[in-house]
């Protein structure tokens, strides 16, 4: 067996190279999906449910093996970050040993020969036996999410589903039929002789009119539009965002939850539009979110023109 102060460097090295070509294979599979899921999309839009249903496995597959290696490259940047731990002892430290044996456990089922030197690499570290423990994992210490992903079996229904509706969804096609639901007409707004084929000939519009106020009147209006509390939805919006998390296959329609409550992406507020900044609420105090006297006189005013 080499000595370990040989060996390290040699791992270091493997492990940047690994982590380069999972990039570079990730990269390559996303664009072969977003290929595969057009081709889906047209399958779907021609009525061929059947042949969708049998080929979108190779999409969902593609997509494990594609979260798979996001999960390896992370170990051997976690491995790379704490080489020095390998130096440390001629056994695999505790904080490492997850890492080790699951690259160990899913090396010999990928593509990727750099990672495979890097197994070689750590098996001449750790010795036989160590292998032989992180390929049978006795003791679970290969990463449950690396497992489930070499795993083998047909998708479930559940989740073929799934993946068909998404891509219908992402391409505009209209799947399963009947999907997309029928708002009716638009409200008619057009007065009795123009919708009647009249004189206006259907162009003529309602036009509501505000009649004008007295000066009694219009300080009456004043005190009632100052003892009025405006509706919760008044005010912009919370210049706040949460984008959502991606989807996986385990999860193909996450969500934003906060303590089990489900969260709602607020919309950006448009290009050149200023945000005001919410004041602070002060608790107790009945008159928190009603508009100054003279800005609501100034809006009433304005109505009237």
């Amino acid at each position: 067996m080499p000595p370990a102060s040989t060996i390290v460097p040699k791992i270091k090295v493997q492990l940047k190279l690994s982590i380069a070509r999972l990039r570079m294979v990730q990269k390559r599979d996303e664009a072969l999906a977003k290929t595969q899921r057009r081709a889906m999309a047209q399958l779907l839009e021609q009525g061929k449910t059947d042949s969708a249903r049998i080929r979108v496995e190779n999409i969902i597959r593609s997509d494990i093996i594609t979260e798979l290696h996001e999960i390896l490259e992370l170990y051997c940047e976690l491995l790379l970050a704490r080489a020095g731990l390998l130096d440390a002892s001629p056994t695999c430290d505790p904080g490492l040993e997850e890492a080790v044996k699951s690259i160990l456990y899913a090396a010999p089922k990928t593509e990727i020969k750099e990672l495979q030197v890097v197994r070689g690499l750590l098996a001449e570290k750790f010795g036989k036996e160590f292998v032989l423990q992180a390929m049978e994992n006795p003791d679970g210490r290969v990463s449950e999410k690396v497992v489930k992903k070499l795993n083998v079996q047909p998708p479930k229904e559940e989740l073929v589903q799934g993946y068909l509706e998404e891509i219908a969804k992402a391409y505009g096609v209209d799947w399963p039929p009947g999907r997309r639901q029928d708002l009716g007409e638009p409200p008619d707004f057009m007065d009795g002789e123009g919708s009647d084929g009249g004189e206006d000939g259907g162009q003529k519009q309602k036009v509501l009119e505000t009649p004008l106020l007295g000066e009694d009147e219009e300080v009456d209006a004043r005190e009632q539009l100052s003892k009025a509390t405006p509706p919760r939805s008044f005010g912009p919006a919370s210049p706040l965002h949460v984008n959502p998390p991606s989807a996986s296959t385990d999860n193909i329609h996450p969500k934003v939850t906060l303590n089990k409550v489900e969260l709602t992406p607020t919309k950006k507020p448009a290009a050149g539009v200023t945000v005001a900044k919410k004041p602070a609420e002060k608790k107790g105090s009945i008159a928190d979110g009603i508009p100054d006297v003279d800005e609501l006189a100034k809006r009433f005013a304005a109505l009237k023109r």
